[in-house]
Protein backbone atom coordinates (compact mmCIF):
# COMPACT_ATOMS: atom_id res chain seq x y z
CA UNK A 1 0.00 0.00 0.00
CA UNK A 2 1.05 3.61 -1.08
CA UNK A 3 -0.51 6.46 0.89
CA UNK A 4 0.24 10.38 0.65
CA UNK A 5 -1.02 12.56 3.76
CA UNK A 6 -0.78 16.05 2.92
CA UNK A 7 -1.83 18.48 5.65
CA UNK A 8 -0.80 22.43 6.93
CA UNK A 9 1.41 23.22 9.87
CA UNK A 10 0.38 21.74 13.29
CA UNK A 11 -2.65 20.01 11.36
CA UNK A 12 -1.68 16.76 12.33
CA UNK A 13 -0.80 14.78 9.46
CA UNK A 14 1.99 13.56 11.00
CA UNK A 15 0.47 12.04 13.89
CA UNK A 16 -2.03 10.88 11.74
CA UNK A 17 0.57 9.46 9.16
CA UNK A 18 2.21 7.32 11.68
CA UNK A 19 -1.44 5.95 13.17
CA UNK A 20 -1.45 4.40 9.30
CA UNK A 21 2.03 2.78 9.12
CA UNK A 22 1.44 1.65 12.99
CA UNK A 23 -1.50 -0.63 11.27
CA UNK A 24 1.29 -2.29 9.42
CA UNK A 25 3.47 -5.58 11.10
CA UNK A 26 7.29 -4.40 11.81
CA UNK A 27 9.48 -3.74 10.98
CA UNK A 28 8.52 0.20 10.77
CA UNK A 29 11.01 2.67 9.35
CA UNK A 30 10.88 6.02 9.88
CA UNK A 31 13.00 8.43 7.10
CA UNK A 32 13.29 11.61 8.88
CA UNK A 33 14.32 15.06 5.78
CA UNK A 34 14.63 17.53 8.56
CA UNK A 35 18.70 18.46 8.33
CA UNK A 36 19.53 19.77 11.54
CA UNK A 37 20.49 23.32 10.72
CA UNK A 38 20.31 24.95 14.54
CA UNK A 39 21.20 24.34 17.62
CA UNK A 40 18.17 23.41 18.91
CA UNK A 41 17.47 20.78 16.50
CA UNK A 42 20.20 17.68 17.73
CA UNK A 43 17.72 18.13 20.82
CA UNK A 44 14.28 17.70 18.56
CA UNK A 45 16.08 14.84 16.60
CA UNK A 46 16.79 13.03 19.62
CA UNK A 47 13.34 13.49 21.01
CA UNK A 48 11.82 12.45 18.01
CA UNK A 49 13.92 9.57 17.54
CA UNK A 50 12.81 8.28 21.00
CA UNK A 51 9.36 8.90 20.61
CA UNK A 52 9.21 6.86 17.39
CA UNK A 53 11.28 3.97 18.88
CA UNK A 54 8.52 3.73 21.65
CA UNK A 55 6.25 3.52 18.57
CA UNK A 56 8.40 1.14 17.29
CA UNK A 57 9.49 2.91 14.50
CA UNK A 58 13.58 2.52 13.31
CA UNK A 59 14.66 6.35 12.15
CA UNK A 60 16.68 6.87 9.59
CA UNK A 61 17.99 10.30 8.65
CA UNK A 62 18.31 10.98 5.18
CA UNK A 63 18.41 14.32 3.87
CA UNK A 64 18.35 13.71 -0.27
CA UNK A 65 18.10 10.71 -2.39
CA UNK A 66 15.59 8.64 -0.14
CA UNK A 67 15.58 5.78 -2.88
CA UNK A 68 19.00 5.54 -1.34
CA UNK A 69 18.15 4.65 2.11
CA UNK A 70 18.89 0.90 2.86
CA UNK A 71 15.67 -0.64 4.79
CA UNK A 72 14.80 -4.03 6.11
CA UNK A 73 13.04 -6.43 3.78
CA UNK A 74 9.19 -6.36 3.67
CA UNK A 75 9.21 -2.78 6.07
CA UNK A 76 6.40 -0.31 6.18
CA UNK A 77 8.02 2.91 5.67
CA UNK A 78 7.11 6.30 6.58
CA UNK A 79 9.14 9.43 4.90
CA UNK A 80 8.71 12.69 6.56
CA UNK A 81 8.34 15.31 4.52
CA UNK A 82 8.05 16.30 0.99
CA UNK A 83 8.35 20.07 2.05
CA UNK A 84 12.05 19.73 3.55
CA UNK A 85 13.14 16.68 1.20
CA UNK A 86 12.21 18.50 -2.10
CA UNK A 87 13.90 21.70 -0.42
CA UNK A 88 16.80 19.51 0.19
CA UNK A 89 17.10 18.51 -2.85
CA UNK A 90 16.56 22.02 -4.46
CA UNK A 91 19.44 23.65 -2.75
CA UNK A 92 22.11 20.35 -2.24
CA UNK A 93 24.19 22.19 -4.24
CA UNK A 94 23.96 19.48 -6.31
CA UNK A 95 24.63 20.46 -10.55
CA UNK A 96 20.26 20.27 -11.37
CA UNK A 97 17.69 22.37 -12.11
CA UNK A 98 14.33 22.46 -10.35
CA UNK A 99 13.05 19.87 -12.61
CA UNK A 100 15.98 17.71 -11.58
CA UNK A 101 15.32 18.38 -8.10
CA UNK A 102 11.61 17.35 -8.67
CA UNK A 103 12.83 14.43 -10.36
CA UNK A 104 15.52 13.15 -7.80
CA UNK A 105 12.37 13.56 -5.42
CA UNK A 106 9.45 11.40 -7.15
CA UNK A 107 12.41 8.54 -8.49
CA UNK A 108 13.15 8.52 -4.46
CA UNK A 109 9.55 7.67 -4.07
CA UNK A 110 9.55 5.15 -6.71
CA UNK A 111 12.36 3.87 -5.32
CA UNK A 112 11.35 3.59 -1.86
CA UNK A 113 7.79 2.17 -3.14
CA UNK A 114 9.65 -1.18 -4.54
CA UNK A 115 11.66 -1.49 -1.54
CA UNK A 116 9.15 -1.27 0.93
CA UNK A 117 6.14 -3.15 1.65
CA UNK A 118 3.78 -0.14 2.74
CA UNK A 119 4.76 3.69 2.30
CA UNK A 120 3.42 6.19 3.69
CA UNK A 121 4.46 9.52 2.57
CA UNK A 122 3.56 13.30 4.39
CA UNK A 123 3.62 16.65 2.34
CA UNK A 124 3.11 19.72 3.37
CA UNK A 125 -0.10 22.33 2.38
CA UNK A 126 1.55 25.71 1.63
CA UNK A 127 -0.59 26.46 -1.56
CA UNK A 128 -3.61 28.35 -0.25
CA UNK A 129 -2.02 31.73 1.68
CA UNK A 130 -1.79 33.78 -1.80
CA UNK A 131 1.01 35.53 -0.73
CA UNK A 132 3.65 37.60 -2.79
CA UNK A 133 7.21 35.53 -3.04
CA UNK A 134 10.12 36.38 -4.51
CA UNK A 135 11.03 34.05 -7.17
CA UNK A 136 13.28 31.49 -5.67
CA UNK A 137 10.45 30.81 -3.24
CA UNK A 138 7.62 30.56 -6.12
CA UNK A 139 10.20 28.09 -8.03
CA UNK A 140 10.01 26.15 -4.59
CA UNK A 141 6.65 26.21 -4.59
CA UNK A 142 5.75 25.17 -7.85
CA UNK A 143 8.14 22.29 -7.37
CA UNK A 144 6.70 21.13 -4.50
CA UNK A 145 3.73 21.28 -5.80
CA UNK A 146 5.00 19.23 -8.88
CA UNK A 147 6.34 16.35 -6.47
CA UNK A 148 2.74 16.23 -4.69
CA UNK A 149 0.39 15.73 -7.89
CA UNK A 150 3.41 13.25 -9.00
CA UNK A 151 3.16 11.49 -5.47
CA UNK A 152 -0.63 11.05 -5.52
CA UNK A 153 -0.61 9.49 -8.67
CA UNK A 154 1.45 6.63 -7.83
CA UNK A 155 -0.77 6.75 -4.43
CA UNK A 156 -3.19 4.43 -3.77
CA UNK A 157 -4.78 6.49 -1.04
CA UNK A 158 -4.71 10.02 -0.42
CA UNK A 159 -5.28 11.64 2.69
CA UNK A 160 -5.70 15.17 3.98
CA UNK A 161 -5.74 16.20 7.32
CA UNK A 162 -7.10 19.68 8.70
CA UNK A 163 -7.80 20.62 12.54
CA UNK A 164 -6.61 16.96 13.02
CA UNK A 165 -9.70 15.55 11.14
CA UNK A 166 -8.30 13.34 8.22
CA UNK A 167 -10.22 13.32 5.12
CA UNK A 168 -9.89 10.63 2.76
CA UNK A 169 -9.55 11.65 -0.77
CA UNK A 170 -8.70 8.60 -2.65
Amino acid sequence: MTALVIGGAASGKSAFAESLCAKFPPPRVYIATMQPFDADAPVRIARHRAMRAERGFMTIERYTDVGGAEIPRGASVLLECFGNLTANEMFSGADTDAQGAADAVIGGLFALSEKSANLVMVTNDIFADGGEYDELTRQYIALLSDVNRRAAAMSGEVWEVVCGLPQRLR
